[in-house]
């Protein structure tokens, strides 16, 4: 696996700013690290798997999935525009130019809704609780063949009954000017000493283009979700954690595995710690999903191959972003296309922490849960004007650090229930793939219940005979 370098980064105290991030957007200031790294950190054993204790199938159908391939991967042509396919249990919904004929949002539920290109759509929250925090997430889908601008996109925003603010956000396609699906999301938090937003009542979520006077005129797709998610029954730490590792990892090693993407965050295709590989085109947008655990940290790089042919430049060609498990976005990168080999890479971002939403800045404010982050990754449609149409190969590296750790106890079920945790079914619908990922199979076999030493032994045989096939000049 190799010695990770370590760095240490200052999280700020305070709630996170909700100015957004990422291309196309105003950035808060990123924690400044230090000039100098300690010394190379010793690797910590991977503590035990919590949870009920599973039986040996389990760990069987954690190393059978490694090799198994999704049901299907992102289609050209999907149920909507091109390049996303919407939930299946989503409930179609008209958005109301007015507040009162607002039609409502329960937590939970998906929907599917349409944005015109003028005009503000309302939509009604219904909020009752004090012990639970509320969270939006609106992704507006481009139909094909429209022009969109850098500073296109959306607006969305939380008001009050009396039409007072509570939270705003907004997503823009960036420099590309290539249409793709964009989300922006809105909170409303009860906090100790918060005055604004904190009654229950009725709330309204507004939804309108950024910039509708250069907007393409046909109308966009909107596909909706509210999470609730309950307060823990102990209060805990009010700071994040002032610090973490900040050092990227050395890049994984060994051939990926063709692991087709999804198109849509519904239908996103579940990985874990390894190399996976898909064909993209320009103007597509593919989504996975990592099971992401209290404690553990996500790096991510997503490759483009070279093109073989044709020259010019394609303005950030190659965009990769991250969501939490709210569909909010956390951190994104973006990369111009020479027709050779590139690479986008996420920041490094802090492990999984509750507290990390008291936290100054958005990114760290934005790993505040436990359970499935997505990884969006589009390639720009200009990239077809200086060389063709692909496909083009990508590359997703996704490496798990840190240690699982023991979460909140809710005082409650959040909606959807399970939203905020990592089962052991996701955790084996997520296969591993390469070297170190193999080590890690290794240590969750060990974390299993209930299976006897020399059982132990046959797994721990299995898995290092399954590695040692893959590895480069491993024999079997």
């Amino acid at each position: 696996m190799g010695r990770w370098c370590t760095a240490w980064r200052r999280a700020g105290r305070g709630r996170a700013g909700w100015g957004r991030a990422g291309a196309g957007r105003d950035r808060s200031p990123a924690y400044a690290r230090t000039a100098s790294a300690p010394a190379p950190a010793p690797l910590t054993p991977r503590a035990p798997l919590r949870g009920t204790p599973a039986r040996l199938a389990v760990v069987t159908a954690v190393l059978a999935t490694t090799a198994a391939l999704p049901g299907g991967g992102a289609a050209l042509a999907a149920d909507g525009p091109v390049g996303y396919t919407f939930a299946e249990d989503a409930r179609r919904i008209e958005g109301a130019s007015g507040a009162s004929d607002a039609a409502p949002l329960e937590p939970g539920a998906t929907y599917r809704s349409s944005l015109p290109r003028d005009g503000t759509l309302h939509y009604r929250l219904e909020l009752g609780s004090a012990a639970l925090d509320t969270y939006v997430s609106v992704t507006a889908v481009p139909g094909p063949g429209g022009e969109v601008t850098a500073v296109d996109g959306i607006r969305v925003s939380l008001q009050d009954a009396d039409g007072g603010s509570c939270t705003s956000d907004s997503a823009t396609f960036g420099a590309a000017h290539s249409a793709r699906p964009v989300t922006a999301w809105i909170t409303r938090e009860i906090t100790p000493g918060e005055t604004r937003c904190q009654d229950p009542g009725t709330y309204y979520v507004t939804v309108e283009r950024s910039r509708p006077q250069d907007s393409p005129p046909k109308a966009w797709d909107l596909e909706l979700t509210a999470v609730t998610e309950p307060h823990p029954k102990q209060t805990g730490a009010t700071t994040a954690p002032e610090a973490w590792n900040s050092a990227s990892p050395e890049p994984l090693t060994g051939d990926p595995e063709r692991r087709p993407g999804g198109s849509g965050f519904a239908h996103a295709t579940s990985v874990g710690q390894g190399a996976w590989r898909d064909d993209i085109r320009p103007g597509q947008t593919l989504f996975y999903k990592v099971p992401v655990d209290w404690g553990r940290q996500l790096y991510a790089t997503a490759e483009l191959g070279g093109s073989g042919d044709g020259s010019g430049y394609a303005t950030s060609a190659l965009h990769l972003a991250l969501h939490n498990p709210a569909r909010g976005e956390v951190e994104d990168a973006a990369k111009g296309y020479t027709g050779r080999r590139t690479t986008a890479d996420l920041a490094p971002l802090p492990p999984v922490a509750y507290a990390n939403r008291y936290a100054t800045d958005r990114q760290t404010g934005a790993m505040r849960f436990a359970g499935d982050h997505y990884l969006v990754v589009h390639l720009a449609a200009q990239v077809t004007d200086d060389f063709g149409e692909g496909p083009f190969e990508l590359t997703l590296r996704v490496r798990l650090g840190g240690t699982a750790q023991d979460g909140p106890e809710y005082a409650g079920e959040s909606e959807p229930k399970g939203v905020f945790e990592v089962t052991s079914q996701e955790r084996a619908a997520a296969p591993e793939k390469g070297a170190a990922a193999s080590d890690d199979l290794a240590m969750k076999a060990v974390a299993v219940g209930g299976i006897g030493t020399g059982t132990l032994l046959l797994v721990g045989l299995g898995v290092w005979t399954v590695a040692a096939r893959r590895r480069p000049g491993g024999t079997t």
